[in-house]
């Protein structure tokens, strides 16, 4: 790996951190916000997935024009418009307020995803791309190790504000890496002409390759299975297990911990053994710590913390083998606008799942949640029924050498 393509993966890696500490610090939040506004678990249910469901729909929206563009320009864009929704959500006063920063921020946060994948598709060629995904992954590591707990502790000091107002602080900092050191990565203009470019060519190509389809419907089962349980973990272990909410960064932290060591090793696993193959023992391991999790009924640190560790290592296992897989279903002139139908799709079903699960949970007087572990199953299903799926998915763009510029 060159020095370029550490420093971009770097800048990509500060990007993702930004973007998914910004989302995960949402679920943590869930007892103060729930406590806060007063809200029931169908309104925070809903105020994570206004940000999917709005990412969503902008994503579908960019992916008619990805191609049209070097990657650095819409992922500028994106961003920027990201980071000033995450300080509108610093300053919402309240719910509804809150509810529409979270709209107005997925509304550009929604793009960010497919570009990233796009970008790494681009310049890793596929017998390197898992490993370039599991660098850029770690992210998800450090938001969990240092984002969540760090804004965990901003909200207990000062308020549940406190945290978007670092991530959006911190964002400012990375537009500016962005703008320095991403190149253009306009090499899928070459052969672009706009006086043939037909303005939905991109789901045409997508309906008329099956693989292309098997591709997003992996994702969408991925999503069912993980996102309906994700958002209730805290909200359930302080209600029915009678965990300490001043505890729960512990979660993130032991969890965030391991995977920043795993993530790596996994993706250099998927390169030697095959995306597939991994992602299948990864996928079947996951569903033992779904199921503990959706019926815990302790309290205990060292169980709670083991759960969610394995939980953490399992679940971000089968997702790095799983976006290299997705990523190579298409060539590079036309993988823009799909990684954005992909993530549009993704987050679409994310909303979809937790708005589901939330019509699932009950909330008994006493504050206790009912039928996670319905929940929970339904989620195991998924997961099993992915593994499917994942067979029928096939590289396209294998031996196709790319660089940096």
């Amino acid at each position: 790996m060159t020095q370029k393509e550490r420093l971009l993966l770097f800048v990509l890696a500060c990007l993702n951190f930004t973007h998914i500490m910004d989302f995960m610090i949402m679920m943590p939040l869930g007892p103060q916000l729930i406590r806060y506004f007063g809200i029931t678990p169908q309104q925070f249910a809903l105020l994570v997935s206004s940000y999917s469901f709005s990412a969503g729909v902008s994503g579908f929206l960019v992916a008619f024009i990805a191609d049209r563009f070097p990657r650095k320009h819409i992922m500028l864009i994106a961003y920027t418009g990201f980071v000033v929704g995450t300080l509108a959500c610093a300053l919402a006063p309240t719910y509804e307020l809150l509810m529409a920063a979270r709209v107005f921020a997925g509304l550009f946060g929604g793009v960010l995803g497919s570009q990233v994948m796009s970008i790494v598709g681009d310049t890793f060629e596929y017998e390197r791309r898992a490993k370039a995904m599991g660098v850029v992954m770690t992210a998800f590591s450090v938001a969990s190790v240092v984002g969540v707990p760090l804004g965990l502790y901003l909200a207990s000091v000062w308020s549940w504000h406190a945290p978007f107002w670092f991530v959006g602080i911190l964002g400012v900092g990375v537009v500016g890496l962005i703008w320095r050191f991403v190149p253009r990565l306009d090499s899928h203009l070459k052969n672009y002409n706009a006086t043939t470019h037909k303005p939905f060519e991109v789901i045409t190509h997508i309906l008329q390759n099956p693989n292309q389809l098997r591709a997003l419907w992996l994702t969408m089962t991925i999503m069912l299975g993980h996102f309906s349980i994700i958002p209730f973990i805290s909200p359930f272990l302080t209600a029915n297990a009678g965990f300490s909410e001043k505890d729960l960064y512990l979660i993130y932290l032991v969890g965030g911990a391991l995977t920043l060591f795993t993530a790596p090793q996994v993706g250099k696993l998927a390169d030697k053994k095959g995306k597939y193959p991994v992602f299948v023992v990864f996928a079947l391991l996951s569903m033992l710590p779904m199921w503990l999790i959706t019926n815990m009924n302790t309290n205990s640190l060292p169980i709670v913390l083991g759960t969610a560790g394995i939980f953490f290592i399992f679940s971000n296992g089968r997702l790095i083998p799983t976006q290299a897989m997705t990523s190579s279903v298409v060539l590079p002139q036309q993988r823009g606008g799909f990684m954005a139908i992909n993530s549009s799709l993704q987050l679409l079903v994310q909303s979809l799942a937790v708005y589901l699960a939330g019509l699932v949970i009950q909330k008994t007087p006493n504050g206790q949640l009912l039928h996670y572990d319905w929940v929970g199953y339904a989620a195991m299903l998924f997961i099993f029924l992915s593994i499917f799926i994942a067979r029928t998915v096939k590289p396209v763009d294998a031996k196709q050498p790319v660089s940096v510029p």
